[in-house]
């Protein structure tokens, strides 16, 4: 029977929004001052929601999975899903709310740049410290020490402060003492996005090297497929704090990618494909295709229509981003309306044209936003759905020349913009 290294049960984490603590002490007296005289919370970020006092936010709702010795597991899902609450809970930052957490080793985790590091102590001295926390001694960080510094690329500046480190070299050094210290378990968030890619590709490697030979497990959450496909053995997806899928790499990919490959020219917007929690009052609730086969010629134009509901009790205004991705996950083109769609109170409907002409071909899916501009230029979320409409682009007829189409080769970035058209054309 192989060896359970974590086994999490049925754990949630709840947080109460707008309750004193979330803050500075001096942030809570302004905030409470400003509340006896009547006036607006003088802490709150422009273009913030205000939030009830008392209001309940679960962040991670009964998520129950095990790991076995060896494992590399990815941890994949939306901004905002649960991903980094629920490391914090391993890595025990902070205690769940609820459910039982257990684990059968040490931990090493990279939750976030710097994470682990005094700022005041060198390098070599902030090795020692994470060394001693996971219970070694001297004699056996002394041993692992040379092999840190050499991974790690940081020699020259080792007994510097690492409070003068730039955030890369953070990440450097911070993972080599994560893989190279004595743990069962590491745990990484995300953090390699910041170092380049020759280092991504040295810490991905390593990360494979210590699972296979030495049979540590790794817990890695990550945006890029990519690195989740090159590194993990398995995924877990993570959806409003639940767990969604838990198994085989691609499955959960898709998964996270929009639930199902289909391809629907009427798509009715699910649970699933929402990216904000909070209820919004302004939804896109059905997405309909001119073209009923999703299939594109190379050259084409995507005309469809967008279902917006208005809840509030006036018109509002809002404009639509539209982010197109590669099955893979990779953001190829963006497009932004020119003007503002304005949405009486009830039902809207908007025709819209997206010019896809210079996309090549191969199979996409679009990631629809609606938001508005504050009054002093902040961006404000009204809606946004992940995967909400799936298409195909085809060779046509001299596409290329009639030349076979390298894909590795493309990497056009498509800059036109949407705009309303008649729904006859």
């Amino acid at each position: 029977m192989e060896e359970i290294m974590l086994k999490i049960d049925n754990v949630s984490k709840q947080y109460i929004l707008g309750q004193i603590g979330g803050t500075t002490l001096r942030d809570e007296l302004q905030r409470l001052r400003a509340k006896r005289r009547g006036e607006e919370d003088p802490t709150k970020r422009i273009g913030a929601k205000d939030y009830n006092k008392g209001e309940k936010f679960l962040a991670l709702d009964g998520v129950s999975f095990e790991v076995k010795k060896g494992e590399r597991v990815g941890i994949i899902g939306h901004n905002g899903a649960g991903k980094s609450t629920l490391l914090k809970l391993i890595s025990r930052v902070t205690a769940p709310t609820s459910g039982w957490i257990g684990m059968n080793g040490r931990v090493a985790s990279m939750l976030e740049v710097g994470t682990g590091f005094h700022p005041e102590l060198t390098g070599r001295e902030n090795i020692y410290m994470n060394g001693a926390i996971l219970g070694m001694t001297k004699k056996e960080i002394d041993a692992k020490m040379e092999d840190i510094i050499e991974f790690s690329e940081c020699r020259q500046f080792i007994d510097t402060p690492v409070k003068r480190y730039s955030s890369g070299m953070y990440v450097k050094l911070a993972f080599s003492v994560a893989a190279h210290l004595d743990s069962e378990i590491m745990i990484m968030d995300e953090v390699l996005a910041v170092g380049d890619m020759a280092f991504q590709k040295k810490c991905l490697d390593k990360m494979s090297d210590v699972s296979k030979n030495q049979g540590r497990t790794i817990l890695y959450v990550s945006h890029n497929m990519n690195t989740i496909r090159q590194l993990c053995d398995r995924v877990v997806v993570l959806d409003h704090g639940k767990v969604v899928f838990d198994g085989d790499v691609e499955e959960g990919i898709g998964v996270y990618m929009g639930g199902n490959s289909e391809l629907n020219s009427n798509v009715i917007v699910l649970p699933y494909m929402r990216v904000l929690k909070t209820d919004t009052q302004i939804r896109i609730e059905r997405v309909l295709s001119k073209n009923k086969e999703c299939v594109f010629q190379f050259g084409s134009k995507l005309l469809f229509r967008v279902y917006i509901t208005n809840s509030y009790n006036e018109s509002k205004r809002c404009y639509l981003r539209v982010v197109i991705h590669a099955n893979n996950g990779d953001p190829v083109a963006m497009s932004h309306t020119e003007n503002p769609l304005f949405l009486d109170t009830g039902s809207n409907e908007k025709n819209l044209l997206l010019d896809i002409a210079q996309i090549v071909p191969g199979d996409y899916y679009l990631d629809m936003i609606l938001i508005d501009y504050g009054k002093y230029g902040a961006e404000m979320r009204m809606d946004a759905l992940q995967a909400v409409y799936r298409f195909r682009i085809v060779e046509c007829e001299g596409f290329n020349l009639n030349k076979n189409w390298y894909k590795a080769g493309w990497g056009y970035i498509n800059n036109g913009v949407i705009f309303e058209e008649s729904w006859q054309k």
